[in-house]
């Protein structure tokens, strides 16, 4: 069987990478052959269906001229590169699957055209909210909102949702009605939600008549799993440094606390106004930001971590930070929103508390800290279980190919011709 791969990201830049690569193993283990379709960046991995990768496409280029803008802002909406492009590689390689990633605004979901028109089952990984909100976040001025659930997209401009820029809003905006008209998201024979929560509200909002299921993303194979009870006296957050992730809640709730220190690894536009926050709120001796880390530098201080908090006031889909941290036995403390309860057992792998809520995040690291070692011990190894059991790509991969044999005979393709 030959899958194809869509993701507008070749390179390992976030978690939909590390879901798309992680993919591309597990088949390959299993016998299957791998080929994929992007865009074109020298940070790119490599493969040998390079030249048929779109052009690069920047929408955050400051210095580009209105006619530059207008054409970009034309190509967000729909592809004719992406489509024809796609089209040369499907005659080419006559793949049995296509599963989609990232493809909204850079590659377009014009690429659905092109395997429609060859009867190739269509697979779509919900890694965000795009597909009901034109943000993909549901984030308006710093707060969640569900307006446009109701498939009037007018909010999103109103709010200046996409980036605070009534342009890029519009046309955010004229994107989702745009795909509603055509009826897109009926061409796409399957979505796989990552988390139940998300799954539930694509099936409420009855954006399409397709299927929805629940699968959740795999980690990698070369995961390293273990028991790490012993630990350091620190509490860990590493991801990005931005509004939605909660971190000033988080701060605020070290400054409640005494004698626990704060790690935090990673950079984002954030990093300033934390590090501001945490001089004149005098928790300067108590929170370190360790910058950007990855491998090796990254998981010795999440292995010696007393756990890993993520305070997101965001709906959080199946985010890799508290999977990994569950990899290598640690317990994780996480606000309620999205997708974050269901990763996290209050109580026996970790503790949930409400977003937004200092004094909540306080109360559950007070009663992490105050475990006995045999409790915190039986903590450490059930979440190591919990990763063990949920997370392994050949769970993934056996339940991709069981729902692709399910519509297998609903298509004639043209390779069975």
């Amino acid at each position: 069987m030959k899958v194809l791969l869509i993701n507008k990201f070749h390179y390992r830049k976030g978690g939909s990478e590390t879901f798309y690569f992680t993919l591309a193993g597990a088949l390959e283990r299993k016998g299957h052959q791998v080929v994929f379709f992007s865009m074109q960046d020298e940070r790119n991995e490599p493969c040998g269906q390079e030249e048929y990768f779109v052009s690069k496409v920047d929408y955050n280029d400051r210095e580009a001229g209105i006619l530059s803008k207008m054409k970009a802002g034309l190509r967000l909406i729909y592809s004719f590169e992406s489509k024809n492009k796609l089209e040369e590689l499907i005659l080419c390689e006559k793949p049995d699957l296509a599963v989609l990633n990232l493809v909204h605004r850079q590659l377009t979901l014009s690429v659905v055209d092109s395997l429609r028109k060859y009867g190739i089952p269509v697979f779509f990984v919900t890694h965000d909210l795009i597909c009901l909100c034109p943000n993909y976040m549901m984030l308006s001025g710093g707060a969640v909102c569900e307006k446009c659930l109701d498939g009037r997209y007018g909010h999103c401009v109103r709010g200046k949702c996409v980036k605070n820029s009534f342009f890029k809003s519009a046309l955010a905006m004229l994107e989702a009605y745009f795909y509603k008209w055509r009826k897109t998201y009926d061409k796409i024979d399957l979505y796989l939600a990552p988390s139940r929560f998300l799954a539930d509200k694509l099936q409420a909002a009855g954006f399409t008549s397709s299927p929805v299921v629940f699968l959740r993303n795999p980690l990698p194979a070369d995961t390293e799993y273990g028991l790490n009870a012993a630990h350091e006296n620190y509490l860990l957050y590493f991801g990005r440094l931005s509004a939605e992730k909660g971190l000033f809640t988080l701060l605020k709730a070290v400054g409640q606390m005494e004698g626990v220190p704060l790690l935090i690894a990673g950079e984002g536009p954030l990093r300033g106004e934390l590090e501001h926050f945490a001089r004149e709120n005098g928790l300067t001796g108590r929170v370190s930001f360790l910058g950007y880390r990855k491998g090796r530098a990254l998981w010795e201080v999440v292995e010696k971590s007393r756990c890993v908090i993520v305070p997101s006031e965001c709906y959080e889909n199946c985010p890799y930070t508290v999977m990994e941290a569950m990899a290598k036995g640690k317990p994780c403390i996480v606000s309620d929103m999205g997708g974050l309860p269901e990763l996290v057992e209050n109580g026996a792998t970790g503790y949930t508390f409400r977003a937004g809520r200092a004094e909540d995040l306080r109360a559950a690291v007070e009663k992490l800290c105050s475990l006995k070692e045999p409790e915190y011990a039986a903590m450490c190894e059930n979440a190591l279980k919990k990763a063990k059991r949920e997370f392994g790509p050949e769970r993934y991969t056996d339940r991709l190919l069981g729902e692709y044999a399910k519509i297998k005979s609903r298509h004639g393709g043209k390779w069975d011709e």
